[in-house]
């Protein structure tokens, strides 16, 4: 792989060159196994006759790859009541295998970090939660890697990980697998999957939680990610990911996706950058509980205590929940109005768990944007619900095992990563 882009790297002039700008994958040319896998997932149980229509593919073909994926043990035959035409045989059914691997997944959020355990579906099975408290980077990552043997021990004790898949908001560049900036933590230059991957044991992969969000529609969710979306993530952290053809855009450095300081023209505190009126400053989950708590609404600013809050009915903390989906949506209407996707995806508390954020979103989208005809059917919510964290960190793994099945999910060797600045 290229090295990262450094100043001295980018020419005596400062200036970046197209040599420097590190190459992304080809999502395009996708292996046939991959193909094959992903049939499966869309359509299973399925026949491997079908399989090679859907896939294009002799049935021969078909036949072998679907024998190496159940080898693999990522497919599995499916037994007819009253037998079959036995293994390998074209009518006999193959389905997405949930009996030998899993994959673990870590979420670093602004307070705390998510260990998940995710099978090959995208569904959580367990999860479990540990604060940061003040505890600097490399405390907060060796604590959760050393936990992983013994919750993957725990909790798929018969099934394998197959890696671990990292997912974090802020500035993440998944090739050189480092937080290159995490502003609510104060992280910089963080070289996460160097400082997970020999403790925990298990290839480490890492990407920003909006991109992971992403890849876990295009996988397991609302089939029109497939074509064009954007994704946007809204907590603690507020970010966002925009695919096109499949292939999810990063730019240099994976630094797309950086929309906390959109200007959306709230009073509200300032922002960290000392500007006012930015987008994470109005709508972030920190700045929300501190409203809510200097007008009285909840005792202490807890972003939870206002979540709950407005669940059981207040009307002040339901106020509060409902200006936040219009200033999420007027941020929206512009990156709507720029990207012009088939599909808009929001992963927001509001939006997940309160009848009429959504609608509020969806009707400011309606004023503001000049592109967006429907926001009704454009504009939804994740289709991970409360498991959207565990998934996002989940979906850093599995995208790479459905893009190449065969290959281990930790090929090529990871290169040290060397700060930008």
């Amino acid at each position: 792989m290229p090295p990262p882009v450094t100043p001295r790297a980018a020419g005596a002039a400062g200036r970046l060159r197209r040599e420097d700008i590190p190459a992304t994958a080809d999502r395009r040319r996708t292996s046939v196994a991959s193909d094959v896998l992903r049939a499966v997932l869309d359509h299973g149980p399925v026949p491997r006759s079908t399989i090679a229509r859907l896939a294009g593919l002799s049935p021969a073909a078909a036949g072998r790859h679907c024998a190496d994926l159940v080898r693999a043990g990522l497919l599995r035959e499916v037994t007819r009541q009253g037998g079959g035409n036995g293994a390998g045989r074209p009518h006999v059914p193959v389905d997405i295998s949930d009996e030998r691997h899993v994959v673990c997944g870590m979420h670093i959020g602004a307070t705390a970090s998510t260990l998940a355990m995710v099978d090959l579906r995208g569904r959580v099975i367990a999860r479990e939660s540990y604060p940061h408290g003040d505890r600097p980077a490399a405390e907060v990552l060796t604590r959760v890697a050393l936990r992983v043997p013994g919750f993957a021990a725990e909790h798929a004790p018969r099934r394998q990980p197959l890696g671990l898949g990292v997912a974090s908001g802020g500035w993440v560049d998944p090739v050189a697998g480092a937080v290159v900036d995490h502003p609510s933590l104060g992280w910089r230059d963080v070289p996460a999957r160097d400082l997970l991957a020999g403790t925990a044991g298990l290839p480490v992969r890492i990407d920003s939680h909006a991109r992971a969000l992403i890849k876990a529609e295009q996988l397991f969710g609302d089939r029109r990610s497939r074509g064009s979306v954007l994704h946007m993530f809204v907590g603690n952290v507020v970010d966002a990911a925009f695919a096109t053809g499949g292939m999810v855009h990063a730019g240099p450095r994976s630094a797309a996706g950086s929309v906390a300081h959109l200007p959306v023209g709230a009073r509200c505190d300032a922002c960290q950058c000392g500007q006012s009126g930015c987008l994470q400053a109005a709508v972030g989950d920190d700045a929300l509980a501190r409203r809510a708590a200097s007008a009285g609404i909840i005792a202490e600013p807890s972003f939870l205590a206002l979540l709950a809050s407005a669940r059981a009915g207040t009307a002040g903390a339901l106020c509060l929940m409902r200006e936040r989906a219009r200033l999420v949506g007027r941020a929206a209407a512009m990156l709507l109005d720029v990207l012009n996707p088939d599909l808009l995806v929001v992963a927001e508390a509001g939006a997940i768990r309160l009848p009429g954020c959504l609608d509020v979103m969806r009707a400011e989208i309606a004023r503001q944007s000049r592109t967006c005809r429907d926001p009704g059917r454009v504009v939804v919510a994740t289709s991970f619900g409360v498991d959207v964290l565990p998934v996002a960190a989940g979906a850093v793994m599995l995208d790479a095992i459905y893009a190449d099945p065969l290959a281990p999910p930790g090929v090529g060797p990871p290169r040290e990563y060397a700060p930008a600045s």
